[in-house]
């Protein structure tokens, strides 16, 4: 019989993944490469493009610079659910988890869950009630929040510091993190079978809704596998996406852009995969 989880608290567990890569460096690479310098010209102020799996860093602008992740950060929140809770664990929606800005999945107080139905809303649709609701089933966000910050440190991104489970920012619960330390965390979460699955889908089904990706170049770049879309006013506009080419693939993080970042998102994967030929 599946357990059903409540705001009790839960013991987090130390449990920890560690990614099979080599972690993203952190050095910048001097200079840019030769042809990398017009992708600096792009909406976002900071960005990164690296391979995943060698933690080489192809080209980047500002990766140490400090910026808020706005929902860029939820995979470090999915790793955390997914450390000590089983996809099949459920819990009860109750009216503060619905008392948050949206993007919202829509959850009805009194309502049963999954951890999995909500990893779903909180990677493809960047349910912030999802969010909260998940915190509650690790025993709160005071909790949740600590336990999100001992496993980006554990990773090596150390320059990352959630305030909320969720991105939200307020009054003494910043969040900040970098373009290398973003790149850092996905390279991870990606070593997770079940973020990997859900990053993946273009749909799924939740109660009382069907749930489409955000993430546009699922659909609209080729070898596209995941990605993640944040927007907050602290933050402006930030993506992370990855995608596979042949035997490589790479991560891209924008951070603090203006405007559409699809096609920045695109230019860089390109040319990326253009140093393979």
């Amino acid at each position: 019989m599946r357990r059903l989880f409540t705001a009790t608290a839960l013991v987090l567990s130390a449990l920890l993944v560690t990614p099979t890569a080599t972690p993203i460096a952190t050095a910048e690479p001097a200079g840019q490469p030769t042809g990398a310098q017009a992708l600096a010209n792009g909406p976002a102020k900071a960005w990164l493009v690296a391979d995943l799996d060698t933690g080489r860093v192809l080209a980047s602008q500002d990766p140490n610079g400090s910026y808020a992740p706005a929902s860029t950060i939820k995979p470090l929140l999915a790793m955390v659910v997914l450390d000590n809770l089983r996809p099949d664990a459920l819990g009860r929606a109750n009216e503060s988890h619905t008392k948050v800005e949206c993007s919202c999945v829509g959850l009805k107080p009194g309502q049963v869950y999954s951890a999995r139905q909500l990893l779903d809303a909180l990677l493809m649709v960047s349910g912030n009630d999802a969010a909260n609701m998940l915190a509650d089933m690790l025993g709160g966000q005071r909790a949740t929040v600590a336990a999100m910050n001992r496993k980006a440190q554990a990773l090596g991104a150390r320059s990352t510091h959630a305030g909320s489970p969720s991105g939200l920012d307020g009054p003494g619960w910043e969040s900040l993190t970098t373009p290398r330390d973003l790149g850092v965390i996905y390279q991870a979460a990606l070593t997770y079978p079940v973020i990997a699955e859900i990053f993946r889908q273009t749909s799924a089904q939740f109660p009382g809704r069907s749930l489409t990706s955000q993430n546009e170049l699922l659909t609209g770049y080729p070898g596209d596998f995941a990605g993640k879309t944040g927007y907050t006013d602290r933050a402006r506009k930030t993506y992370v996406g990855a995608a596979q080419h042949g035997n490589h693939r790479l991560v891209v993080v924008q951070m603090y852009g203006t405007g559409d970042l699809y096609p920045q998102a695109r230019q860089l994967l390109d040319w990326g995969f253009s140093q393979y030929s």
